[in-house]
């Protein structure tokens, strides 16, 4: 199995959440991962399903502040053209694995450095998590509902969209300047950067005077338009009906007329929700789903972590795949319309023979597993 990455080589640090994920995304297309890993190291957070993310890579054990050790995963690195590390700033270089020590031995190395706070700053040795990030970005304080206090997106929006897949933006990006230069990069990925990022558009209705208090404005559950409500059943529908045609075609399902609920009377928000809300009230989540899901309302079922997968969309697109008696997402995005297949780790020592270890160095990583 091949994919547009076959050939790269990467070496993970092993560390939680982004860092991995953006590995995971850098293996799915192909490239050969190899995660070092400190011995004893136990699983964070202990939750059944806890490194789902690890897929498609091999597995080295070191003790980075063992000198013998240390020396073998910088000749690793050397073979490389990527390294990724979650560290607070300053560890890695405290090593001796530092950006200036390992670009003098591989001048066209992609050094994939994630952080919460990025680099430099204030709060640059700080420890946090998605949450904090996402509130120092501005973002936190933007998702809520009117008069409640904000939620946290499951940890989406910091660790994996503006860590994770921001690091794998990066790198890539590093990959082709390399491909034309010659140079290697480092790429400094900060989640508090990239919670920012995403909130772009956000920034600007804010700026631009186009945004009221949380809660109350055209995407954030102001609308009645774009908001989810209750069925009959207790399910849920999501309604995303921004468009005048498709508020059209959800007002004559509902069968409520334009005069009754004009779209964009700010003032009759609140009263056309209710009516909304008591329209959907009247069915259960398939009844609607029946009526809706296939027309130009814009409105869907709210399917749950375990319905998701069986959803016929879902399966005739193979969107869900096992791993491990697991059900995860398929790796995405596609090329050529093929359905996107998990690419398997290959055999450690075969990796690192093929990468040009020496024997002694292929025995020290490798025997840390159990291979030989």
């Amino acid at each position: 199995m091949t994919g547009p990455l076959t050939g790269i080589k990467v070496v993970e640090f092993a560390g939680m959440g982004p860092a991995p994920f953006a590995a995971m995304l850098l293996a799915d297309m192909g490239a050969t991962v190899v995660r070092v890993q400190r011995a004893g190291a136990a699983v964070p957070g202990g939750l059944p399903g806890t490194g789902a993310e690890l897929r498609g890579r091999s597995e080295v054990i070191a003790d980075l502040k063992d000198a013998d050790d240390r020396d073998s995963v910088r000749r690793l690195v050397a073979e490389a053209d990527v390294l990724l590390e979650g560290y607070r700033p300053g560890v890695m270089e405290r090593l001796g694995l530092g950006p200036d020590e390992l670009l003098a031995v591989n001048p066209r190395l992609i050094y994939g450095r994630m952080t919460g706070y990025g680099q430099n700053g204030p709060l640059a040795q700080v420890p946090g998590h998605d949450i904090n990030y996402l509130a120092i970005a501005g973002v936190l304080g933007a998702i809520r509902r009117d008069g409640e206090r904000p939620l946290a997106p499951l940890n989406l929006v910091g660790d994996y969209g503006g860590g994770g897949m921001l690091l794998a933006l990066g790198v890539v990006s590093a990959l082709v300047q390399v491909a034309r230069t010659g140079r290697g990069e480092v790429v400094d990925a900060a989640m508090v950067d990239g919670a920012a990022q995403l909130a772009t558009l956000f920034f600007a209705f804010q700026s631009a005077g186009g945004w009221d208090r949380p809660g109350t404005n055209l995407l954030d559950s102001g609308a009645p338009f774009y908001e989810v409500y209750e069925t009959a059943d207790g399910g849920h529908m999501a309604v995303g009906a921004i468009e005048s045609p498709f508020y059209e075609e959800l007002l004559r399902h509902l069968d409520i007329t334009t005069a009754d609920a004009p779209q964009w009377d700010r003032d009759r928000w609140p009263q056309t929700k209710e009516r909304f809300a008591a329209e959907f009230r009247t069915r259960t989540r398939q009844e609607w789903t029946d009526l809706l899901q296939h027309t130009d309302a814009c409105a869907t079922p709210v399917l749950t972590l375990d319905e998701a997968p069986s959803h016929p969309h879902n399966v005739a697109r193979d969107s869900f795949r096992q791993q491990n008696e697991l059900t995860v997402p398929s790796p995405a995005p596609r090329f050529g319309g093929r359905a996107a297949e998990p690419i398997e780790a290959v055999a450690l020592v075969t990796v690192l023979q093929q990468w040009g270890l020496s024997a002694a160095d292929v025995t020290r990583l490798a025997g840390g597993n159990g291979e030989s």
